[in-house]
């Protein structure tokens, strides 16, 4: 039915396997609600301020931990499951972790007070309340959101890695092994840095509806792998020796160059925010547009582009796509076109609620001083 497609390989389950496939994200969940709960972590004070203090809201960090855990877990089988259960069971999760979100998200939104949004069906996909925070402040559901989508993220990769080898053996794409690497890399860079996600756009402005729980466990956990689907059922390419490091070598350096940019462009907000007169790493001196009590950077990456962040994701997700070697076949890109597609609309949004955020005016002048959204010269 799926040859076509090429990916008739991830419904071959047993109907006892397909079940369990359906129901493995609501034991991840639970496992990592537990886990998060259980662990110590390290408490911090964010940048949303707390309403009923008045104070920076304090969050527990202890994603690196969950992380480390989870990996050791998967790789030694600890639970008894396979190493390739994730890849194998991918299509079966994705649908019962979009059943089980639905009904969190119910709860998540119709168990708070109504906000600004009346439709019952706008408010169930935006969301009402902007934190949800339990146990006296020791679990924090945005920061559940990340911690289980990308550990996910990294455990979906390298569940379809270890699928990849015991298909073809000697014969294995070393672009998949790379391809899981660059995404373990991405997922374990972020909890290095995790303080720095308590300073970005979704832990300040998004509210906790379906989008959001949806996007973080299940888009974030289970499809952010999408090129996977099909590439894992090729074996190497079959280029020369020179030609694969060429390859391999190139595509690792695009994705690195990607992953500086975005990593420094989101610290040097970050440094800003907490410390508005340093300079970042030494030598980029703040320069910004003052806006009331509120500061809009425009110097050093932010004085390139507005959102220069998102052009760092581009070309990391455009290294995606060359990884797997096989050039031509639309699996390969369906992340990056996803990325693209994404961040193209997203930077329209961005700059909406930055006008409202800083007053049209300031903005216009932010927008005049910075000419380009995301690639300086081009866009």
């Amino acid at each position: 039915m799926f040859d076509w497609l090429g990916i008739n390989h991830l419904f071959e389950l047993s109907m006892t396997e397909a079940i369990a496939g359906f129901f493995t994200p609501l034991a991840i969940f639970a496992a990592f609600f537990l886990v998060q709960l259980i662990l110590p972590g390290r408490r911090v004070t964010g940048y949303v301020i707390n309403p009923d203090t008045g104070e920076p809201r304090s969050y527990k960090l202890n994603g690196i931990l969950v992380f480390v855990i989870a990996v050791v877990v998967w790789y030694f089988e600890v639970t008894g499951m396979p190493r390739d259960w994730f890849y194998r069971s991918t299509i079966y999760a994705i649908a019962g972790g979009t059943v089980f979100c639905v009904f969190f998200s119910l709860y998540a939104v119709f168990s708070q007070p109504k906000g600004r949004i009346q439709n019952p069906f706008i408010a169930f996909w935006e969301g009402r309340a902007l934190e949800l925070p339990y146990f006296n402040g020791r679990f924090d559901l945005k920061m559940y959101l990340y911690v289980v989508g990308g550990t996910m993220l990294s455990l979906n990769a390298l569940s379809g890695a270890a699928y990849h080898y015991e298909r073809f053996g000697a014969d294995f794409n070393p672009g998949v092994f790379l391809y899981a690497g660059f995404l373990t890399f991405y997922v374990f860079d972020y909890f290095i840095f995790e303080r720095v996600q308590l300073y970005t756009y979704d832990l300040i402005h998004e509210h906790l509806g379906f989008k959001l729980i949806w996007g973080g466990l299940v888009i974030y956990g289970w499809l952010y792998i999408l090129p996977l689907w099909g590439m894992a059922a090729y074996p190497n390419p079959g280029f020369s020796t020179a030609w694969t490091y060429v390859w391999l070598i190139g595509t690792a350096a695009l994705f690195l160059i990607g992953w500086g940019i975005s990593r420094g462009a989101n610290m040097q907000k970050y440094t800003f925010k907490r410390w508005p007169e340093r300079k970042f790493l030494g030598f980029m001196d703040p320069k910004y547009i003052e806006a009331g009590e509120r500061k809009i950077l425009c110097s050093g990456l932010w004085g390139a582009a507005r959102h220069f962040n998102y052009l760092g994701e581009g070309f990391a997700s455009f290294s995606i796509g060359l990884v797997f070697g096989y050039f031509a076949n639309p699996w390969a890109w369906t992340y990056f076109v996803f990325i693209v597609s994404l961040f193209t609309w997203r930077q329209r949004v961005d700059e909406a609620n930055c006008a409202e955020k800083y007053g049209a005016e300031k903005w216009a002048e932010y927008r005049e001083r910075v000419k380009y959204r995301i690639l300086p010269g081009i866009y």
